[in-house]
């Protein structure tokens, strides 16, 4: 068995690595020769990226902006597959501030992590919706995502970053009619694959017939998951016994349809990769427009010509 470490990419594993779980639950991946290990980063260590940057890793799981940095950058990496056709990310407010639209956040508190890219989001969506961007009050939450309960307590009026199909799903406090969640998506956001999975080009070249085998079995458990969501459930009662149950049901529910593009695992599309490096380039987080065209590769997918 040849052993693989894939590095997924939150500070612990959630619904959205269903695929990679079910397919080592199921044995697919053994039945390739592969002895596939699952882990999550270290971030005193850096993101996944630099993890798999620094040969930790084989692949790992990372949101496609970043990659798209770091090639700008000249390193190494290579996105192999697209886990999301869809962006995650969400705001979360509270029914009685009124937060409609991307202009309401004109004088309202928003915490969020102030990386300049999310930075970017928020202003460009304030100011395509007629806003003052200047206007948003930036409260810094670093890496926490703020909980709706202290939203509630007067931290901030509303908050950036948690995801439609997880942080806003948990268990508060606060009676479900008064949470208010806006997906990014639907509130005007550029088009782009939230995460991608990838490895360092040299691996890639050394490694052609395990990637091959491996994104075959991992393409059968995401297209496995997708269309019957629960049947990972089991798999994350082992690796997240600390959720509840109820939480991973629906977490899979609302996550399954982002992992296909009609009907297919893993196509990474120009059409969610250059307008969002077009528009990272115009807000100044790319120096090259460009840097997207040969940042990943569908070539090793299943059912792609060698």
């Amino acid at each position: 068995m040849l052993p693989l470490r894939i590095m997924l990419e939150y500070f612990h594993p959630w619904p959205n690595s269903a695929g990679f779980y079910l397919a080592r639950e199921r044995g697919w991946y053994a039945d390739a020769g592969l002895d596939v290990e699952l882990c999550v980063p270290d971030p005193e260590r850096g993101d996944s990226l630099q993890h798999l940057l620094d040969g930790a890793v084989q692949l790992s799981v990372f949101p496609s902006n970043r990659l798209l940095v770091r090639r700008d950058q000249g390193q190494p990496l290579k996105g192999v597959a697209a886990i999301n056709h869809d962006g995650l990310e969400a705001f979360q407010t509270l029914r009685e501030f009124a937060i409609q639209r991307p202009r309401d956040l004109m004088g309202k508190r928003l915490a969020m992590n102030p990386t300049p890219r999310g930075l970017a989001m928020v202003r460009d969506l304030v100011r395509q919706d007629g806003g003052d961007p200047d206007a948003v009050i930036i409260v810094d939450a670093g890496a926490r995502e703020l909980r709706p309960e202290e939203l509630a307590a007067g931290v901030a009026d509303a908050s950036f970053g948690g995801y439609w199909a997880w942080e806003a799903l948990m268990d508060s406090p606060v009676a479900a009619e008064r949470r208010v969640v806006h997906r990014v998506s639907r509130w005007g956001a550029p088009a782009y694959h939230s995460y991608l999975l990838g490895a360092r080009e040299d691996w890639i070249d050394a490694n052609p017939q395990v990637l091959r085998a491996f994104l075959a079995a991992t393409a059968r458990g995401f297209e496995s998951v997708a269309a019957e969501p629960q049947r990972a459930r089991h798999a994350y009662e082992r690796v997240i016994p600390y959720f509840p149950g109820a939480l991973i049901e629906q977490s899979l529910a609302h996550i399954a349809p982002t992992w296909l593009h009609e009907g297919r695992f893993g196509q990474q599309r120009q059409a969610l990769l250059e307008p969002y490096a077009n528009w990272l380039h115009q807000h100044g987080i790319l120096q090259r427009p460009d840097a997207w065209a040969n940042a990943t590769t569908n070539a090793y997918l299943p059912g792609e010509a060698r």
